[in-house]
């Protein structure tokens, strides 16, 4: 059964939100595209339980986990939302991204570790991770660089630790935070906005460095 802290501190949902732009099919999904069309490296987020439509990240297939839904609690809703139906569906928007030029793909969540082992990416990063295990991140295949919190019961520090004897020490704890804390935090928390932007630098130099 999934943690209660999957679920803690839903966002408000603003479809809205960002620059970028909405899109019905891309590689069959319905998707939020963000960046310049003659990009040669991507990014692909997958979303946590509570969609794109979150502002501090960015609806999951138009349905996202809805914590007042008590005929939906969070151990159905994941029935259909497995690691293995994201894994294949995340396979055509990497070729769709491969027919627009892009060279090289990285990609950020639990789903990114099955693409990792299938050589489908060339980097990855896994923020506050959840249903992972040491012997998934011995079959990655490609640079991925793990950052867990302090406070996660999904994935402790003594299991980050255990993927980082593993990774040779491509990983990290935040100091006091939660799991979820870099999509999920208050704008009016000042040292949670600053865990969560030091999150997204770390993300995206190792992006920098791996997708050149």
């Amino acid at each position: 059964m999934a943690s209660s802290q999957c679920c803690e501190n839903p966002p408000v949902l603003d479809p809205a939100v960002g620059e970028g732009k909405v899109v019905d099919s891309f590689g069959g999904l319905k998707a939020y595209l963000a960046g310049s069309d003659g990009a040669k490296a991507a990014i692909v987020l997958v979303s946590d339980v509570f969609g794109f439509e979150s502002p501090n990240l960015r609806l999951f297939h138009g349905d996202p986990f809805v914590p007042e839904n008590a005929e939906r609690p969070i151990p159905v809703w994941l029935k259909s939302h497995t690691t293995e139906k994201g894994f294949e569906e995340a396979k055509p928007i990497i070729a769709a991204l491969k027919e627009k030029g892009i060279s090289k793909v990285g990609a950020a969540a639990k789903v990114v570790v099955e693409l990792a082992k299938a050589h489908e990416i060339q980097a990855a990063v896994l923020l506050h991770p959840s249903f992972v295990t040491v012997d998934d991140i011995k079959e990655v295949k490609c640079a991925i660089s793990v950052l867990g919190a302090e406070i996660d019961k999904m994935s402790p520090p003594e299991l980050v630790k255990q993927f980082e004897q593993v990774l040779s020490a491509n990983s990290g704890i935040f100091p006091g935070v939660s799991h979820g804390w870099s999509v999920r935090y208050s704008h009016d928390d000042a040292a949670a906005v600053k865990s969560a932007e030091e999150a997204l630098a770390d993300m995206m130099d190792w992006f920098d460095k791996n997708l050149k």
